[in-house]
């Protein structure tokens, strides 16, 4: 059955490519990627995949189904690109990968007994539209779900961080700043006090923890007092536990900055928090042998924790359900993500390549999973068990 997957992946090689470079070609925001969704839609409609649109109230959230077997496989497609910089994740290499592997599924689904889902995902850049869907009950039923990366280099256990992604906006008065300014109350000062204690705090984080932003609002002109100012936050964390903490000492420092500037001051959430990538040991290690027997050598799994790859909201579904997210790795000429030259290095014959071996890798994987009855009887039964704390 390998082989037949192969082979379909071979079979609709030309089709995945072109779905990949067209996703590049025109680069979309979060919850935005309408012409994104639509690409990957029309490929998987034309091979026979039942379509639902707008999923979880998301415009640009879907399902496409194929097959009726119990055990249900979700294959998780994103495409949402950053800004200024396109796809300088490889989300289009994530859609196209997601679309092989489900093509190439479809002829054996019924012989595996298996139920072929592909989940569209807007918004992991920002907005994490997985946690959403988690929440709204789009993954309900599903056993597994699983997707690929790119990046430079292959990594099999992929590691995340916890997410906490805020915005913190001052309030203060404002005058003119050279005939009045002692009627003003400057917000651009209090995020000064702020950064200067979130950077003081550096000094005192646990291993894992991160913090890092920008300021989004600093005032109008030199000539007036800003009355408004606002600095855009990420903190990370190896766990949600260990993010709690952060978030505490973080908030305290942003108080800080209200406090002694006279402003007040509101923190909201841009995003959902992301949880930390906990992939299930089982389908990791079937895919590390998958990725080594077609000619990839990944990092070993004993460095696989050293450096972790950001965050993501697959972080979220994993640790709900059985899921994996390695990394496929391409040639970026020594290019990292969400840097320009690695978005170039996102439609060359490497990162073409990658797309296909990663449709060959989840298809892989879906089949040895569905094949081994112990694994299949866990899978299932992790079904079961969710919808009976629901």
């Amino acid at each position: 059955m390998i082989d037949e997957t192969d082979a379909g992946v071979h079979s609709a090689a030309g089709d995945l490519i072109e779905l990949s470079h067209s996703i590049h070609s025109e680069p979309e925001l979060a919850f935005d990627e309408h012409r994104s969704a639509a690409k990957v839609i029309d490929l998987l409609r034309s091979r026979d995949f039942e379509i639902e649109t707008g999923v979880a109230g998301m415009p640009t959230a879907f399902s496409a189904t194929y097959g009726a077997g119990e055990l249900v496989v979700g294959i998780c497609a994103e495409y949402d690109a950053l800004p200024e910089i396109g796809h300088a994740c490889g989300h289009n290499i994530i859609a196209a990968s997601a679309a092989g592997a489900a093509l190439a599924l479809a002829p054996v689904a019924d012989e595996l007994g298996i139920t072929i889902r592909v989940l569209g995902t807007p918004a992991e850049e920002t907005g994490g539209g997985k946690v959403l869907m988690l929440e709204r009950g789009v993954f309900d039923g599903i056993a597994a779900a699983i997707m690929v990366h790119p990046g430079p280099f292959d990594i099999v256990g992929a590691t995340s961080l916890a997410l906490s992604d805020i915005a913190v906006s001052y309030t203060g008065r404002a005058a003119h700043a050279s005939a009045a300014p002692e009627w003003g109350i400057n917000a651009a000062d209090a995020v000064t006090v702020s950064q200067v204690a979130i950077g003081l705090l550096r000094q005192h984080l646990s291993p894992g923890q991160q913090l890092h932003g920008i300021v989004s609002d600093g005032g109008l002109a030199p000539n007036i007092v800003p009355g408004h100012a606002e600095l855009l936050y990420y903190l990370r964390a190896t766990t949600s536990e260990s993010l709690e903490k952060l978030t505490s000492k973080a908030y305290a420092c942003f108080e800080a900055g209200a406090i002694a500037t006279g402003c007040t001051h509101e923190i909201r959430t841009v995003s959902p928090t992301y949880s930390e990538l906990t992939p299930d040991p089982w389908l990791s290690a079937a895919y590390r042998r998958e990725a080594e027997s077609i000619g990839r050598t990944p990092l070993a799994p004993e460095l696989e924790g050293f450096r972790p790859l950001g965050s993501t909201d697959m972080g979220n579904v994993t640790n709900v359900l059985p899921g994996i997210h390695p990394i496929i790795g391409l040639d970026s000429g020594g290019a990292v993500t969400h840097q320009p030259e690695f978005a170039a290095a996102c439609v060359t014959a490497s990162a073409d390549a990658a797309v296909l071996d990663g449709a060959r890798l989840l298809a892989r994987t879906t089949v040895r999973a569905a094949s081994d009855a112990d694994v299949r009887a866990r899978l299932l039964g992790g079904v079961d068990s969710r919808a009976a704390r629901r």
